[in-house]
């Protein structure tokens, strides 16, 4: 065992308003740790740092000393289509972000020991039935070559420090993410498989993401890409059915592909449609043991009774 998690530790996390931000800032602080919030708005309390991510961060106090930059900002990947103005702020708000951020504990007399980035599976592309682990290549498309530029964006930290590329699957938790909005629709009994249903998904608990990004922190065999997905992907049809089965609804009418290309554009391609068979490998090397290692366990523990 390479990490104490004994020790009270000062931790800055941006995106703090988001669903693993405001889970993981709860868990932290009730863990003992100091969390200094990076918000882009005016701060209300001590504990609040106002920065604007898409612009040049000069050292700041704040940062100095810290154990660790939880960074999770960027604008959200399936709130509105996929314009090319919106392509734009996807990219500036993840790249900009991290580039300054990193740029910026460079310049700090005391830096912190480790730079914690979100990256996301979409890093690999569509690459069907092929398993994927850290060292799988990256794939083709808007969202592929986004999330390598989003983890390059983050290497002038390399030169003085450990830094980690969590690479999330889909999150499951009620308060946030993708599930919220389909639960109305499997409540109603209308729920049923994207397409031909064959695609995998790669998916996670809150709960484990929270408790990987805890490791990640002082874990010095984490760094690098790191998959940050269950041990078991599944394909779309049986995803959609562990969800049914949780709601006990049932769960028979398939959105076809055509219809979700018509609302969603590309979108629907790269998020819904593609296959990606993502195994945490790098999480399995270092023993990590997952709360919800199978969809349907996951899904039971994760909605309410």
């Amino acid at each position: 065992m390479h990490y104490d998690r004994a020790v009270a530790r000062r931790i800055a996390v941006s995106g703090t308003s988001g669903l693993i931000g405001r889970h993981l800032v709860d868990y932290l602080r009730k863990r003992g740790d100091t969390v200094v919030s990076l918000v882009r708005r005016a701060v209300h309390t001590d504990d609040e740092v106002c920065w604007i991510p898409t612009s040049k961060l000069e050292p700041l106090q704040a940062l100095e000393g810290l154990d660790a930059i939880i960074h999770l900002g960027g604008a959200p990947i399936a709130k509105h289509r996929w314009t090319l103005a919106r392509k734009r702020v996807l990219r500036d708000s993840r790249t900009a972000s991290t580039h300054h951020l990193a740029t910026a504990c460079c310049n700090l007399q005391t830096p912190p020991r480790v730079f914690v980035q979100a990256s996301a599976i979409g890093y690999y592309g569509d690459q069907g039935d092929a398993l994927l682990k850290e060292s799988s290549s990256h794939g083709s498309g808007f969202l592929a070559n986004l999330t390598h530029a989003w983890e390059d964006a983050g290497t002038p930290f390399d030169a003085i420090g450990r830094r980690c590329a969590l690479r999330l699957g889909m999150v499951l938790a009620t308060d946030g993410g993708a599930l919220p909005s389909m639960l109305p629709i499997f409540k109603l009994g209308l729920g049923g498989r994207l397409g031909r249903g064959t695609q995998w998904m790669s998916w996670i608990s809150i709960d484990d993401v929270i408790k990987i990004i805890d490791r990640a922190i002082d874990d010095v065999q984490l760094h690098g890409p790191i998959n940050v997905v269950a041990p078991n992907p599944v394909r779309n049809a049986i995803f959609t059915q562990a969800l049914g089965a949780a709601l006990k609804r049932p769960c028979f009418l398939p959105v076809p592909r055509l219809a979700l290309r018509m609302a969603l554009g590309e979108l629907a391609d790269a998020l819904m449609l593609s296959s990606q068979r993502v195994t945490p490998h790098r999480l399995l090397e270092v023993g990590y043991s997952f709360d919800h290692p199978k969809i349907d366990v996951a899904m039971k523990a994760i909605l309410p009774p």
